[in-house]
């Protein structure tokens, strides 16, 4: 076991845990906006303890947590190619990757630069598609106003998206967790990202050429991502499996933890057996 640490990568400072079993099947957890690596703490829990055979690797993404901020436009290839720096340094080749939300789109320009390094996908309340010019106009006014306002005003309002209501009611705790990470975010690193994902590929034809299994999980009442984005992924990959999490909104891995780790442990307990 690891732990905490810090490194240098592309010109940044990139924070990351890696814990578990250091000869283990690695797999490399990717965060969504505007979260850090402590969203995947009840998957690190789980995964990296003692015998269960994973090496698990969660980072701050550029912009986010405790990595470096850099102001501009952060494009989804600027996150995957500091992923694979951040794999080069720690002397891991392959990984089983996964991410959620723009998390989930990090996992597909990944695949789409570094196939070579992927062993198995997780793809989680995420969506392939290209951004509409009308998206486009959304998200630089949204990078505008978390510039000029912060990340409060924002964080209260997409809170009952993020956590379906009846568990923010249900688990204060996890809501907490969630509000924490978008109000310690920084505003300018989460502009950057913003704006840039607005210029992401499409990634469909992509995952009809995918060449290892992929999971695909989305909340039941994930209204950012519904399941309808979620079935369209599974359609379009060759060798993927489907799993909707009951009572849960866009943040299924914390909703509701048991169900989504039990999705995910059988999904590489597969991988292992192949």
């Amino acid at each position: 076991m690891i732990g905490m640490a810090t490194t240098a990568v592309n010109g940044i400072t990139i924070s990351y845990d890696d814990d578990g079993d250091r000869d283990g099947v690695p797999l490399l957890l990717v965060h969504g906006h505007p979260f850090n690596r402590t969203m995947w703490a009840p998957q690190a829990a789980e995964f990296a303890a003692p015998g269960a055979g994973f090496r698990v690797i969660a980072c701050d993404l550029r912009g986010y947590g405790e990595s470096t901020v850099v102001p501009g436009t952060t494009y989804l290839e600027d996150f995957a190619r500091d992923l694979a720096a951040l794999l080069d340094h720690l002397g891991v080749g392959q990984v089983v990757i996964g991410g959620l939300s723009m998390g989930g789109q990090i996992v597909m320009e990944f695949y789409r630069l570094f196939p070579e390094r992927v062993l198995g996908m997780l793809l989680a309340d995420t969506f392939p598609r290209a951004e509409t010019p009308e998206g486009k106009a959304v998200r630089r006014d949204t990078g505008a106003r978390l510039r000029s306002e912060g990340m409060e005003g924002y964080s209260d309002e997409v809170i009952a998206k993020m956590v379906a209501p009846y568990n923010i009611a249900a688990q204060p705790e996890v809501a907490e967790h969630v509000l924490g990470m978008m109000r310690s975010t920084s505003p300018e690193g989460a502009a950057a990202a913003v704006v840039g994902r607005g210029e992401r590929p499409d990634y469909c034809d992509l995952l009809t050429r995918v060449t290892v299994p992929a999971l695909v999980v989305v909340g039941r009442d994930d209204t950012f991502t519904p399941v309808g984005d979620a079935e369209e992924m599974h359609g379009l990959l060759p060798d993927s499996t489907l799993v909707v999490i009951e009572r849960s909104a866009h943040m299924p891995n914390l909703e509701q933890v048991a169900e989504f780790n039990a999705a995910l442990g059988e999904f590489l307990a597969g991988l292992a057996k192949a």
